[in-house]
């Protein structure tokens, strides 16, 4: 009889059980052994052992209604890098070696924060799970991903236990190994150079995360070219990729729209944010969004990164207040960035009218003049132009 009294065989499947399971193990309490651990190999080879391949989608898709996006979109990026590193002349049978992003915990405690891949691990694999390493044969642009070896208890406390099968069909990749085999595996390919990525935002100034792992030593290593190749991979989208950022912006858009039906004075700032996530993620499948949403009125607008926790979009808008909303959703790590303007009561201010009628003339004028070839900073300054030669702004409080 167990501590719990509670019989595993007959429950292996209820979280309750196997919960209490754990409980008992953790705290060294006494338990039937042989029952238990029966059980626990049941219910474990129950979650990991029965997944049938073909039912294994070799797509990304949130949903029905949502946008599914082919894993040939991510093969096409992988493809592309080879290309631009071969036509640079790297060095023959180079192999490029990356780090996806880690689960982590919310400071000291055991929550985990809610994960989202590293960028351009996601723009040559899509995977979405943690803890990931993956390889690139320059050459033969052969791809290899290794995956954590999970223990068993993984399947009772996060779910089905899946294979290198499995994620060798999910993610159209050539191979799939543990992380414990990846030094084998790569000392198979005989590579001669990993190409590491190394480099610093230009925005944030944060240097990126070299990957390493035990062993790493035996392997020449190159961190100069791989970084500059594939951000500039990345600025020129595909036409899978510009699929997925007009699905991005339609409902972004749409999810504005909600807001601005909603948004009036007396409501605070934060139901803006709110209502603008719960539609993306609703109607678009969009759990994330690409940064924080920016729901400024007043003089809020002013702040050009409000929202932040110190001011967490918490102001009360007021009759007369021009709102500014900046917010976009995400989807497969493509996003949206989409700001508008307008007043809280539904009626400009001459003042706030003749602002609102400056930027727009000057983004149309920049849209009728952009083109491929075209210098950004040229069109910076005619968007400056443009406003610098507008009439005198008129006296009336602008709020």
């Amino acid at each position: 009889k167990c501590v719990c009294s509670r019989n595993y065989v007959s429950q292996y499947l209820s979280r309750e059980g196997a919960d209490c399971l754990s409980a008992a193990k953790s705290q060294g309490k006494l338990y039937n052994k042989k029952k238990c651990d029966s059980a626990e190999r049941h219910f474990v080879n129950k979650c990991g052992a029965e997944r049938n391949l073909d039912d294994v989608p070799d797509y990304y898709q949130m949903g029905p209604g949502t946008l599914k996006i082919p894993n040939s979109l991510f093969k096409n990026n992988r493809d592309k890098i080879c290309k631009r590193l071969a036509d640079a002349g790297v060095t023959e049978n180079s192999v490029i070696f990356l780090k996806g992003g880690v689960q982590e915990q919310q400071y000291d405690t055991d929550r985990d924060i809610e994960f989202q891949q590293e960028s351009y691990f996601m723009y040559l694999f899509g995977v979405m799970e943690a803890d990931f390493y993956g390889a690139l044969d320059v050459d033969s642009k052969s791809s290899i991903l290794f995956m954590p070896r999970l223990p068993d208890s993984y399947a009772v406390w996060m779910g089905e236990l899946k294979t290198p099968e499995y994620f060798k069909k999910r993610y159209s990749v050539d191979h799939v190994f543990y992380i414990d085999e990846m030094k084998d595996q790569l000392e198979k390919l005989n590579p001669s150079q990993l190409l590491l990525m190394n480099g610093v935002n230009s925005d944030s100034k944060a240097s990126f995360d070299t990957p390493t792992f035990e062993g790493i030593e035996n392997f020449k290593v190159n961190t100069d070219i791989l970084y500059d190749h594939l951000a500039e991979c990345r600025v020129i989208k595909s036409d899978e990729e510009i699929e997925v950022m007009r699905y991005v912006n339609r409902i972004s858009g749409e999810a504005h729209k909600e807001v601005m039906k909603m948004m009036k004075p007396g409501h605070m700032e934060y139901e803006g944010e709110a209502t603008f996530k719960h539609y993306s993620y609703m109607k678009g499948g969009m759990r994330f969004v690409g940064y924080t949403c920016i729901c400024a009125s007043g003089e809020n607008n002013a702040v050009l990164h409000y929202g932040h926790a110190g001011e967490p979009n918490d102001k009360l808008v007021k009759d007369g207040d021009l709102l500014l909303f900046d917010m976009g959703s995400e989807y497969a790590g493509y996003t949206a960035d989409v700001t508008l303007s307008y007043p809280a009561n539904g009626k400009f201010t001459e003042k706030q009218k003749f602002v609102y009628q400056t930027c727009l003339d000057a983004n149309l004028k920049v849209q009728s003049e952009l083109k491929p070839g075209v210098s950004w900073t040229d069109m910076h300054r005619l968007a400056e132009e443009v406003i610098i030669k507008k009439k005198k702004v008129p006296t009336a409080t602008l709020r």
